[in-house]
């Protein structure tokens, strides 16, 4: 739009994209949240500076904060957002429930008031039946939530809870309500100006969580029929009305098998996932805030708002996602592709090859964005465009987003917000892939063996072609991986392998170039995908297929004899050692040095990118030392608490 803009950073984003970007860019502290993004003083110290005409909050942090739009409006400077009266009003659920009730918006059963402590968290559960949700009446973003089907759980949600609501918003006043089971969780986009027009721009689908917080979204949601998204979009439109909202915002719903919807909060910002609004209306949503908050008004109509096909996004975030969906992941992106060649993708990134990933902010990496002009072509392009993206340095989720897009229940449109845990009840555990598909993946990683021994024997600055003694054509190897062992004989056939695995033939064509980090390969007829992470000197090559990394053993049949006789390392009793699972911060330490602990007693929690950890003793024992104490900063495998 031609409007010059100011970046604020804190001192480990001081080369981060949107510092990059930006005309000009402040620091404005170290990285602690409260003493940089959350530090309001700074942040009016850089509007001054800078002569700033207007700020654009972004997703979080101050973006729901009514105290600092109030502090801006004194400095004569616009929020690109609601104003403070509306954001105050929504901020709060207790009080959001109230003007929702009184706007005709259905809203969910539960207790009217803030829990107090613990034990009254525990009473007002007992009221209200189990199951229960304990959320913070501040913030969002699954941050400060926890599902309670007991006194135990609800003792211990309000705990974690409150910290964790503490951490993110400064506000740990928590509510109660009834927990709706097996909901789906969908949202309407709003629009409205400050001249009382207001129009929504139909729903988004974010069923697809895990720990309360989004992974997958898509609009338009397959479940609604047109009957219920009106009426969904009517109750938004009137909540608006009656707080006098203006700018951009989310009202969102849990709904039930029954498509019965209840108000769940409104966010009065902008949503990660507004990008598939977008993609589905036409309508740029960060450019109409901008025309909102100069006082323009809607030049839209709801008449004129319409879906055109389908999109879906899909968070790729930094995190293991086979340890509980997603224990977070830092460290530095070494490689870094984005598939935007890719027609109809869209990738919302604040990344590139170089950036760091830390332990205090969000680990998101990308937002992929797929779009078509049906759910199949949208989610065909997605698959697609997660096999070709590049990520080398840290953990992340792309191999769990890429096994959900293929499930039947997701195929289906038949998913709610346990979809995860439904699907995955031991937890997610890779790409379980057929037979024949291990057979592929076998006489893939053979033809690779094959091209590596032959790039091997060629001369160092010799003419092209010269190679040590005979140049073979056929290789006779044992392929080991997954529940497989089989022989497979390799053979050159002009710009083709032809590789033989009991009997049955895998013709592969392409450019087998092991420099690069994806390959776009043809196995008998057939596209295939596949990137290289690392070969070695034994014969293991470590392939990312379907998203899952497979560590693929390719040998010699001379040397598949003779490994029979390696003996394995013995593995190390760890039973009495508490070691971090992940990099973060020590939040408490709940054991002190002689002191007898049992099996199962939680003996410190570690808190990192806003999840708290709580880590307990797998063995019973005494307490023999504790190496670390609150506050400090822990790297993964760190031992914690050792035990006698």
């Amino acid at each position: 739009m031609g409007i010059k803009t100011v970046a604020v950073y804190s001192l480990p984003d001081y080369r981060a994209m949107h510092v990059k970007l930006a005309d000009e860019a402040v620091c404005i502290g170290p990285a602690s949240p409260r003493e940089s993004y959350l530090n309001i003083e700074s942040i009016l110290k850089v509007v001054k500076d800078t002569r700033a005409e207007a700020i654009h909050p972004g997703y979080g942090f101050l973006s729901e904060n009514g105290a600092f739009v109030t502090m801006l409006e004194e400095f004569g400077v616009t929020f690109i957002g609601p104003s403070a009266q509306a954001i105050t009003f929504m901020g709060d659920k207790l009080q959001s429930k109230r003007l929702a009730k009184a706007a005709g918006v259905n809203t969910i059963p539960g207790f009217d008031g803030i829990i107090q402590d613990a034990d009254h968290c525990v009473e007002v559960s007992r009221q209200v039946g189990y199951p229960v949700m304990i959320k913070a009446s501040a913030g969002g973003g699954g941050k400060g939530m926890r599902i309670a089907q007991n006194d135990c759980d609800a003792r211990e949600g309000y705990r974690i809870s409150t910290e964790e609501a503490t951490t993110s918003f400064g506000d740990g006043r928590m509510l109660v309500e009834k927990f709706i089971e097996k909901p789906r969780h969908i949202e309407i986009q709003v629009l409205a100006d400050k001249h009382g027009n207001v129009i929504h721009l139909n729903e988004r689908e974010c069923s697809i969580q895990r720990r309360n917080q989004k992974i997958i979204e898509e609009a338009p949601s397959v479940f609604l029929d047109e009957k219920t998204r009106t009426s969904m979009g009517e109750q938004a439109v009137s909540l608006c009305k009656q707080i006098c909202y203006s700018s951009a915002g989310t009202v969102e719903f849990l709904v039930d098998q029954n498509r019965n919807f209840y108000f769940l909060e409104m966010n009065t910002r902008l949503q990660v996932e507004h990008a598939i609004t977008e993609c589905i209306t036409g309508v740029d949503l960060v450019h109409q805030m901008i025309r909102i908050a100069k006082g323009h008004p809607l030049q839209l109509k709801q008449e004129n708002v319409s879906i055109h096909g389908c999109a879906i996004e899909s968070r790729v975030y930094a995190e293991d996602p086979f340890r509980d969906f997603g224990h977070p992941s830092v460290g530095r992106l070494y490689q870094y592709m984005e598939p935007t060649h890719l027609n109809k993708v869209r990738c919302d990134s604040g990344m590139e090859e170089g950036s760091e990933i830390s332990l205090y902010y969000d680990p998101m990496i990308c937002k992929l964005v797929c779009y078509g002009s049906t759910r199949k072509e949208a989610i065909e392009t997605s698959i697609k465009a997660m096999d070709l993206f590049v990520i080398r340095g840290v953990a992340h989720n792309i191999p769990l987003l890429r096994d959900v897009l293929t499930e039947e229940n997701f195929l289906k449109g038949s998913i709610s917000t346990d979809f995860l845990k439904v699907t995955y009840p031991e937890g997610y555990k890779g790409k379980q892939v057929s037979h024949c598909e291990k057979m592929k993946l076998s006489a893939i990683a053979a033809s690779f063996f094959a091209h590596n021994d032959l790039r091997s024997r060629m001369f160092l600055n010799a003419r092209v072609g010269q190679v040590k003694g005979e140049k073979p054509s056929s290789w006779s190897t044992v392929v080991k991986h997954c529940d497989l062992e089989v022989p497979v004989r390799v053979m050159k056939v002009d710009n083709a392998f032809e590789v033989e695995i009991n009997g049955k033939i895998f013709t592969i064509r392409g450019d087998i170039n092991l420099a690069l980090p994806v390959l776009e390969l043809v196995v008998n007829n057939e596209q295939c995908v596949v990137q290289l992470l690392s070969k070695d000197e034994v014969g293991k090559f470590s392939l990312i297929y379907q998203g899952t990394t497979f560590n693929v053993f390719v040998m010699t049949e001379v040397a598949a004899r003779l490994s029979k006789f390696m003996l394995e390392k013995p593995k190390k009793d760890t039973s009495k050692i508490i070691a971090s699972p992940l990099p973060g911060v020590i939040r408490a330490i709940s054991c002190k040095v002689g002191e007898t602990v049992v099996v199962g007693q939680k003996v410190c929690i570690v808190d990192a990118m806003k999840m708290q950890t709580a880590l307990v003793a797998v063995a019973a024992g005494k307490v023999k030392s504790i190496h670390v104490k609150e506050g400090d900063v822990v790297n993964e495998k760190d031992i914690l608490v050792e035990l006698e």
